[in-house]
């Protein structure tokens, strides 16, 4: 009888600990996906911007005054 509360007791833990391991397994891939979509996201930003930044504008002074 002691030894098939034990066995019980045993099995129990086992699953209750998979059972959390796995839900923080889960939680912690979605953080990973979401994370590396927001740095895709951003690599695209900054690809943009560097894009803008290369293209020639006309420069004016605006603090020179004519006349």
């Amino acid at each position: 009888m002691m030894r098939t509360r034990l066995v019980w007791l045993g099995l129990g833990f086992s699953v209750t600990g998979a059972a959390i391991s796995q839900f923080i397994w889960r939680d912690l891939w979605v953080d990973r996906y979401a994370l590396l979509s927001d740095v895709k996201k951003l690599d695209a930003l900054q690809a943009r911007v560097s894009e803008l930044e290369s293209l020639s504008y006309p420069k004016s002074n605006p603090g020179q005054a004519e006349g």
